[in-house]
């Protein structure tokens, strides 16, 4: 398990509907990849989370998802020992949409970097 940011391969989603809030993704993203090893984005949140606890990835973050995109991959990274929350650490990312998933040496990590990009209406 890796313990630095930098040694890590990150997951993404990339926001397709919803607009409002791409420059604060666009900064998330613009500051993770200069932060990681690499970033990645298949497409399915629920694979990503999958991957999450699999090893495959080091952690996950995307926004503005449904809970049937979350649910059970989230379940499945948190079973294998991972963290997962909303954009400030905390429960709620069914609600919010909103979510964070990684290994526990990396979850605060990845939450410094997204942390300056939050608007107010998403750090619930």
């Amino acid at each position: 398990m890796r313990n630095k940011l930098a040694e890590c391969l990150i997951g993404t989603g990339f926001p397709y509907t919803d607009f409002r809030f791409a420059d604060a993704y666009l900064g998330m993203f613009r500051d993770m990849m200069h932060a990681t090893s690499g970033l990645r984005r298949p497409g399915s949140a629920a694979l990503d989370l999958c991957y999450v606890g699999c090893g495959r990835y080091d952690g996950f973050w995307e926004m503005h998802l449904k809970p049937w995109d979350l649910a059970a991959g989230s379940l499945i990274a948190q079973e294998s020992g991972a963290f997962v929350g909303n954009f400030v650490g905390n429960e709620g990312f069914l609600d919010s949409g909103n979510i964070v998933a990684a290994t526990p040496k990396i979850f605060a990590q990845m939450l410094q970097i997204i942390a300056p990009h939050l608007p107010p209406e998403l750090k619930v």
